[in-house]
This record gives C-alpha cells, sequence and structure tokens, in this order.
C-alpha cells in the first residue's frame, strides 16, 4: 500500500487535487475517451457482425481501429491521472479491479481476432470465429463501461 500512497502523492495528483478546474477537466476527457473508445468498438464489432453492410468493410474497419486506439489512448492517460488521486481506495474496490479484468480480456480477445480471424493485411474477416470475438468484444466493452460506473458507488 506504500506504493498507492506514494503514486497520490505524485506531483499530478497533487495539483488535480488541488486546482477547482483541472479534476473536472480530466473527468470529462475520459469520458470523452471512453465514448470515443466505445463508439469505435461497437461499430467496428456490429460491421463485422454483419451489420452497416453499406459500409465497405476494410476500410471502415480500419477507421474504427484507428479511432478505438486513439481514443483507449486518451482513456489510458487520462484513468491513471483519476487514479493517482485515489489510488489506494480504487486499488480496493471490487469494481475496479473487474474493469481492469474486463480491460484485459477485451485486449485479449482484439488480439486473439486478429491472430487467428484476420487475413494477412490485418482487417478482420466476417467468418464465424470473426463474429464470435466481435459478440465477445461487445459484452467485454459493455461491461467495462458498467464497472466504470459502479466505481464511484462501491
Amino acid at each position: 500500500m506504500e506504493f498507492l500512497e506514494a503514486i497520490e502523492q505524485l506531483a499530478p495528483a497533487r495539483a488535480l487535487r488541488a486546482s477547482f478546474y483541472a479534476y473536472p477537466l480530466v473527468n470529462a476527457a475520459h469520458v470523452l475517451s471512453i465514448g470515443a473508445l466505445l463508439t469505435g468498438v461497437i461499430l467496428m464489432d456490429l460491421r463485422i457482425l454483419g451489420f452497416l453492410a453499406a459500409q465497405e468493410r476494410q476500410p471502415f474497419l480500419k477507421l474504427m481501429r484507428r479511432l478505438a486506439l486513439a481514443a483507449f489512448g486518451g482513456a489510458l492517460a487520462t484513468g491513471l491521472l483519476l487514479f493517482s488521486i485515489r489510488a489506494s481506495e480504487y486499488f480496493v474496490n471490487p469494481a475496479f479491479r473487474l474493469k481492469m479484468l474486463l480491460i484485459l480480456f477485451a485486449g485479449l480477445n482484439m488480439l486473439a481476432l486478429r491472430l487467428f480471424a484476420s487475413p494477412p493485411d490485418g482487417t478482420p474477416s466476417e467468418t464465424v470465429g470473426a463474429r464470435a470475438f466481435a459478440m465477445v468484444s461487445l459484452v467485454l466493452w459493455l461491461g467495462v463501461l458498467v464497472c466504470g460506473r459502479f466505481i464511484g458507488f462501491l
């Protein structure tokens, strides 16, 4: 727990606690990043599942993957800042722990999709296997969203 307390004493964490504006702005940026991440992931998964067929598959999936990865970077950066304020409290929060586990599984699912259900160009195919990965992705990311909302209530 000393490590977590040390995180809470880092300059960025102290600055966020001290500023009237910084915390709400970082929190808003986190929410925006999560929204963009989920938009990219959900649209990508829906296209793999056969919806949005009017969108040309390869360019659409490439665009959504870029959006999701950029948004994940934003969510990661802002999430680390938000975590730093109450690291000791969040670390023991069951909703936070489950959220982190689901993010790990979502990342592994994405990797498995690319390795096992994508042609050499890296764009997921529309096979049964790819559709299964897309369904799992939807469930995992929606679980991340729900767990994130529960963090403040547990």
